[in-house]
Parts: C-alpha cells; sequence; structure tokens
C-alpha cells in the first residue's frame, strides 16, 4: 500500500467516524470499532503532562474494548444517562490527518486534530473542545477498523460533559 492510499484510508475512516457521532448514527459508529478496540481519553497530571497509563492513572474516560463501548452507546439511546439527556448537537472538524509511514501493512497510526463544537440545547450554551487524537487502525478480515483511539483534550476545562460523543 502506497503512503496516498494509507492517507486515502485513514482520512475516510476518520471523517466517517466524525459524520457517524454527529448525526449519532451509533450503529455505524460502533461498525468502526473492533471488538478489542480501547477508546481512551488520559486526565492531565499538571500544565505539561497528561497520564500514560489507563490501568494505574486516571483518565477522563477509558473504555478497554468495544462490548463497553455498546453498553455506553446503549446507556445514551435509553436516556439511563442523565448527563447525556437531552444529547447537545455537535459538529467535529478534522485537520492534520497524518498516518506514521513506518507501519506494517494491515496496521496504521493515524494522528489528528479534532475541534468539537458543542450546542447544549438545554443551558443554550456553545462549547468548543480541541484535541489531538491517535487513531491506531488495524485490517481485520479484509476490513479496517479502529483498534484504539486516544484523545488529548488540550481544553479539558469546561462547563461541560465529557462523553464519546462531545470529543
Amino acid at each position: 500500500m502506497t503512503g496516498l492510499e494509507a492517507q486515502a484510508i485513514a482520512a475516510e475512516m476518520l471523517h466517517r467516524e466524525a459524520q457517524y457521532l454527529d448525526e449519532r448514527l451509533w450503529d455505524d459508529w460502533l461498525a468502526l470499532y473492533h471488538e478489542r478496540a480501547v477508546f481512551w481519553v488520559p486526565a492531565w497530571k499538571n500544565e505539561d503532562e497528561y497520564t500514560l497509563d489507563p490501568e494505574s492513572e486516571i483518565s477522563l474516560i477509558y473504555i478497554s474494548s468495544r462490548a463497553q463501548l455498546e453498553e455506553r452507546v446503549s446507556r445514551i439511546v435509553s436516556g439511563k444517562s442523565a448527563a447525556s439527556t437531552p444529547l447537545p448537537r455537535t459538529a467535529h472538524v478534522l485537520a492534520n490527518i497524518l498516518v506514521d509511514p513506518s507501519e506494517a501493512v494491515d496496521q496504521m497510526t493515524v494522528r489528528s486534530i479534532v475541534t468539537t463544537h458543542l450546542f447544549d440545547v438545554l443551558r443554550k450554551e456553545q462549547h468548543v473542545y480541541f484535541s489531538r487524537c491517535e487513531h491506531r487502525l488495524m485490517r481485520s478480515n479484509g476490513e479496517w477498523r479502529i483498534g484504539q483511539k486516544k484523545i488529548v483534550v488540550l481544553n479539558d476545562c469546561l462547563p461541560t460533559v465529557v462523553d464519546i460523543y462531545t470529543i
């Protein structure tokens, strides 16, 4: 696979993920993830360092499998998550999508910048999150899936909920 082919695959995957989140297409969003996927949002230790180990340090979000992602989506959709009712309107904007050129044929690491514009319909407030993301994509049965997603939220002190759909 050429660098341009890898870049196209990665950009397509990340843009689909953003679109599915914004349009609340939960089943389509979940289908992008491998069954052993990890979704991790580390917390900041101080102004310059964030946590490095989700097993032993605090995280804003740590979900260690697709089954756990499905459970979170189920709570969001069912209304059992008070913090997610009503859901905010979101628009994810991606930039600087770069593929690590030193990867194996069936895996790639993709780094990007994501800005999420969020409108809290209950409070009539607008917020913006901006993050550095790292996706680990893996080919499984001929299909590309997200094996790991790490989101470093750069402005994590906002007066709203941080959840899978807001960042």
